[in-house]
């Protein structure tokens, strides 16, 4: 990993403004909404911010009072928004969404949200190596970018293959595979291109459930595994059976060894839903931050947990991580206390203050 570098990590993606239902129901029966926004890139980026890392968002937004939004709430959150860029002749993506979890298949079931975006030709869908600085992305300890970017336009997927390659220079590339079922299929393309992507990266991210719908495999983490073989970290989220991190000997994370992988499964956390979105977003930026600091695989997929059960507590996308001190405590449990957890609304508020007490 680079240790000299003018921010800690980069986040590159589209970012939108969310209008989230004022009661429960159809899209067709929803009076109102409320604003708020979404993206899973920038979502990243102001969890790790909150963190107290360095940390910038890169996209683009149009010259709209929406795109105002979006950059401003984002730089609110202590990130650097330098280089998003403006886009006078496209708008700034919107979209519309009910409660519950996206869906991975296009069968719509109980509990699966609703969502409908107006994206197509977005100011962020030009994002290309001809109008994004790519070595002012390289200034970073950490790229991070996810497969979502890739769906967006021709353009969109030739930036993430240049972003995904060797090149001299190059941080340590994170990539959350981000399967959006609907995305892929109104563009027409074929989510094989994912695995391709995921391949030149460093630390990867993907979802059982989404390494089935995308890609076939359907035999659980060691199947994903060999059909994704490069990354040096490979993270698969099991839902609510946990996360298993398959850790390359000789890599960034082990050093040593005859080049097995080294196998870790983490149990996911008991908690008590207030909305289900942002969670995958917490649990990267939980990861990444783990491993800015260096700490063992298991504390690293701890502390992904912990994050996204902060997401998971909250309404929205956004939500603070927990306290360092806080999380920290957490994730040194041992295995019988860990599974004792049970984590509700207010439950990082609430305990931050007992972990910070002498």
């Amino acid at each position: 990993m680079r240790t000299v570098a003018s921010t800690d990590v980069v986040c590159l993606g589209e970012s939108m403004v969310t209008f989230l239902p004022s009661q429960p129901g159809r899209l067709a029966d929803v009076p109102s909404f409320e604003r708020a926004i979404g993206g899973a890139e920038s979502n990243v980026a102001c969890a790790l911010a909150g963190s107290g890392w360095k940390v910038r968002w890169v996209s683009r937004v149009g010259v709209d009072g929406f795109g105002d939004h979006l950059v401003e709430a984002v730089a609110a959150r202590g990130v650097d928004v330098g280089l998003v860029g403006r886009d006078r002749s496209r708008s700034t993506g919107i979209y519309f969404r009910t409660d519950g979890e996206r869906p991975t298949t296009m069968d719509a079931s109980q509990g699966v949200a609703e969502v409908l975006y107006y994206r197509a030709g977005s100011a962020a869908s030009a994002m290309s190596p001809r109008t994004v600085d790519v070595a002012a992305i390289d200034d970073t300890a950490v790229l991070h970018v996810s497969g979502i970017t890739a769906a967006l336009s021709e353009d969109c997927l030739e930036l993430m293959r240049v972003l995904t390659a060797p090149r001299a220079g190059r941080p340590l590339v994170s990539f959350d595979v981000n399967y959006r079922v609907g995305l892929w299929k109104r563009a027409g393309r074929d989510p094989a291109v994912l695995l391709d992507l995921a391949r030149g990266c460093d630390l990867v991210f993907v979802g059982e459930d989404e390494a089935a719908a995308a890609w076939g495999v359907t035999d659980g983490p060691a199947a994903v595994r060999a059909a994704l073989p490069e990354p040096g970290v490979l993270i698969v989220k099991q839902g609510e059976k946990g996360a298993t991190a398959f850790v390359r000997r000789g890599g960034d994370v082990v050093s040593d060894g005859d080049g097995a992988d080294v196998v870790v499964t983490v149990p996911a956390l008991r908690v008590d839903v207030v909305g289900p979105v942002g969670a995958g977003d917490g649990f990267a930026a939980g990861v990444i931050s783990a491993t800015l600091r260096g700490l063992p695989v298991r504390e690293r997929l701890r502390h992904g947990h912990l994050t996204a059960a902060a997401a998971l507590t909250v309404p929205g996308d956004l939500a603070e991580p927990p306290a360092r001190p806080l999380a920290d405590r957490l994730a040194a449990l041992d295995d019988e206390a860990w599974g004792r957890l049970r984590l509700g609304p207010g439950w990082d508020s609430v305990n931050a203050q007992k972990a910070n007490e002498p």
